[in-house]
């Protein structure tokens, strides 16, 4: 039976949604304003008119983004980068997370590795000695030095270990007496109903690849092989005009660089905004039920 809210209740439910409506257009203004920024005239954006509205619009800022090789070949190694990445992300985590879900009389030393990878969250080598191990191993300029020394995420482990003691043991039990091996009963019963976190783990390792921008500056020697984010900044902070050829920089001479930035951003959003309502319906629950036990 509903409840009937008292006046003091209603004045805090209002004060609730005016506060995050204002946070909510806080963060929605500034990318507004980029947009118009990417569909205004070059006029109109150095004379300093554009606000949240393009002024004389025009998409000559997307057309040049568009046929940018350097911007489509930065694209195409980020999208390898959060394919292979994410898929080495999920599957470690669900890999290590199962055994240390299971019950200390089932796995003795499960709170000792618990705790040896909870202690890699708050210490870690550093960035000198995590570079040396990457050009020691070969991997400078290769696509795997963007991917392995992430390969492991704690945080994501801890999440999935909770999810998955959350599953009923009878599953696990009625599984034993049919004869299934550990490998089977991770694949067949845990993994199919722990989609919500899987789901979540996911939309996490995606996005941390896609955002990625400072490995790539570090690994890679070479501008061609950046990631588009590393290749971003280097345009955006930077303005290296040696990743571009002597039509490009003719081309936007005629442009305004805010204008082309803008676009620039607006494309590389675009898959990563197209992904996200496809996984946002599994990341409030993945979220809840892997934080229930700690």
């Amino acid at each position: 039976m509903p409840t009937r809210q008292t006046r003091g209740q209603k004045l805090f439910g209002v004060f609730n949604y005016a506060f995050l409506g204002l946070v909510a257009i806080i963060c929605i203004i500034p990318f507004v304003h980029i947009i118009a920024l990417s569909l205004s005239d070059n006029s109109a954006v150095a004379g300093g008119l554009v606000h949240l509205w393009p002024v004389r619009f025009t998409l000559e800022p997307y057309n040049y983004v568009l046929e940018r090789q350097a911007f489509w070949r930065a694209f195409g190694i980020t999208i390898q980068r959060a394919t292979i990445g994410t898929l080495i992300n999920v599957l470690l985590v669900i890999l290590i997370a199962f055994p240390l879900s299971k019950k200390v009389e089932s796995f003795k030393m499960r709170s000792v590795y618990v705790w040896i990878f909870f202690f890699t969250m708050l210490f870690n080598g550093g960035l000198i000695p995590n570079y040396i191990l990457i050009k020691e191993l070969g991997l400078m300029d290769t696509i795997w030095a963007l991917v392995l020394p992430g390969a492991v995420t704690v945080f994501n482990i801890i999440l999935m270990l909770n999810f998955f003691r959350e599953v009923p043991e009878e599953l696990d039990d009625a599984a034993n007496i049919d004869g299934a091996t550990h490998w089977r009963t991770l694949w067949q019963i845990y993994v199919p109903v722990s989609m919500p976190a899987i789901a979540t783990i996911t939309l996490f390792c995606l996005v941390g690849h896609w955002n990625s921008w400072f490995d790539g500056l570090i690994y890679m020697r070479s501008a061609e092989n950046y990631p588009l984010q590393s290749y971003l900044q280097t345009i955006v902070v930077e303005f290296n005009f040696q990743t571009m050829t002597a039509t490009e920089a003719e081309r936007l001479a005629k442009l305004n660089d805010r204008s082309v930035k803008g676009a620039q951003m607006i494309v590389a959003a675009i898959p990563i905004l197209l992904v996200y309502p496809f996984l946002q319906k599994y990341f409030v629950s993945g979220i809840r039920l892997g934080s229930v036990k700690g």
